[in-house]
């Protein structure tokens, strides 16, 4: 059978996996350790921050199969995916539960990076933005971003890992591999990501804007 070779991941979106990827270990790391640690606990949470705007972003504008249209699915689609009726596109980018996945683990960065924006230990470490709400909302932020949702992110990371041995072992398909090298070998032919000069210069320039926006909001609390 002739394979395809499809550029499906742009260098942009695999940048942003590994490094979010290195960012959210960081994370989980100077949290548990504490004390001088938390200095880097904050620059890797406003990196995140700065990294999640990009893929939003990235999500309306990048290539063919990041763009979140390209992994939206119905339920019906995820029903008939479960029962073994997924169609050949599925298998390009992300499938009907592995988009679930995708979701779930931004919309929970999201949340954890925005209650620790609000968080503080009543020690040494409190986010910029503590000033601009009340007491009972800074410690309602502080529980969910130390108890809540580091271990919802935990357990959601253990279960990305788990996938990805899953569908090594049980299907036969490497997951890592294209997302280090951005091309899938496919049995059927595919539209390819653009992955060129231009959109990585623009990738360049939404996450500049991003960094400087996420500046500014700790700047606030100068």
């Amino acid at each position: 059978m002739k394979m395809h070779r499809v550029r499906v991941w742009d260098l942009p979106t695999r940048i942003f996996h590994w490094v979010l990827a290195c960012a959210v270990v960081g994370l989980l790391v100077t949290g548990t350790i504490g004390g001088a640690t938390m200095v880097w606990h904050f620059r890797l949470g406003y990196t995140v921050l700065s990294l999640l705007l990009f893929r939003i972003v990235w999500g309306l504008v990048g290539g063919r199969w990041s763009r979140f249209a390209a992994f939206i699915y119905a339920p019906r689609t995820i029903w008939r995916y479960l029962r073994g009726q997924g169609l050949p596109a599925h298998s390009v980018g992300h499938n009907p539960l592995g988009a679930g996945s995708v979701f779930a683990l931004l919309g929970f960065l999201l949340a954890q990076v925005g209650t620790g924006l609000l968080s503080d230990d009543e020690i040494a470490a409190a986010g910029p933005l503590t000033r601009f709400v009340s007491n009972d909302t800074v410690s309602l932020a502080s529980w969910y971003h130390a108890e809540v949702g580091k271990t919802v992110l935990i357990v959601l990371v253990l279960l990305h890992l788990a996938a990805i041995a899953f569908y090594a072992w049980k299907r036969k398909q490497n997951l890592v591999t294209p997302m280090l090298l951005g091309d899938k070998l496919l049995a059927t032919p595919q539209p390819a990501s653009r992955d060129d000069a231009v959109t990585r210069t623009v990738a360049l320039l939404v996450f500049g804007l991003c960094v400087a926006a996420v500046a500014w909001v700790v700047s606030l609390g100068g």
